[in-house]
Order: C-alpha cells, then sequence, then structure tokens
C-alpha cells in the first residue's frame, strides 16, 4: 500500500520560514514525478513546486525564489523549504507523487500570520 505522509506545517508570521517533509512508503521505485500542491479554503489545488524527469524543478510563480524543492531518494523523501512565507500562502500543502498514477498525501496546514 502506498503512503505519503506529510509533515512539517504550522502557524508562522509573515516573513518566517517552514520546512515541510513528505516520506513514501509502499514504493519500490521513486516517484518519476513528486512534488506540492497546495488548496486554499475556496480555491482550486495548485501547483506550488515539483520534480519531473528529465527538467529542473518548476515552481508556481508565486512562490519562485523564497520556496526550494528538494528530494532524498534514498530515503523516498520530498522536502520543501518555505522561506519569507506570506498571507498568501496559507493553505493545505499536499505531496503529490506519480508512477502509472496519481498518489496524494494527507495534507499539511499552513498558517501565515500578518
Amino acid at each position: 500500500q502506498v503512503q505519503l505522509v506529510e509533515s512539517g506545517g504550522g502557524l508562522v508570521q509573515a516573513g518566517g520560514s517552514l520546512r515541510l517533509s513528505c516520506v513514501a512508503s509502499g514504493i519500490r521505485y521513486n516517484f518519476n514525478v513528486m512534488g506540492w500542491y497546495r488548496q486554499a479554503p475556496g480555491e482550486q489545488r495548485e501547483l506550488v513546486a515539483q520534480f519531473s524527469p528529465g527538467t529542473s524543478p518548476t515552481y508556481a510563480a508565486s512562490v519562485k525564489g523564497r520556496f526550494t524543492i528538494s528530494r532524498d531518494n534514498t530515503l523516498k523523501t520530498v522536502y520543501l523549504q518555505m522561506n519569507n512565507l506570506k498571507v498568501e500562502d496559507t493553505a493545505v500543502y499536499y505531496c503529490y507523487g506519480h508512477n502509472f498514477r496519481d498518489y496524494w498525501g494527507q495534507g499539511t496546514q499552513v498558517t501565515v500570520s500578518s
């Protein structure tokens, strides 16, 4: 059974930092595509950052220069370092992986206060 488990969310003031982690289990091979999405209340889920084969990491324009995605293939883990957080970054952040089908974590809440 494939599972993605996120951690690291929380409440932080604007300008602060958080680091999200996502550990994949139940997979023999690393995901071809792995990354982070987020969903704010009343909004659609949107891509934040992800790794895809053969390309540099992709970032949403709104987070470029502030967020950094990284991965540890040995640990089957992907991270999202979020710096200079803004109120508009408040959302539930979901880990995502793709190998033949999509897999999603349960989400972790990030709340940025002004």
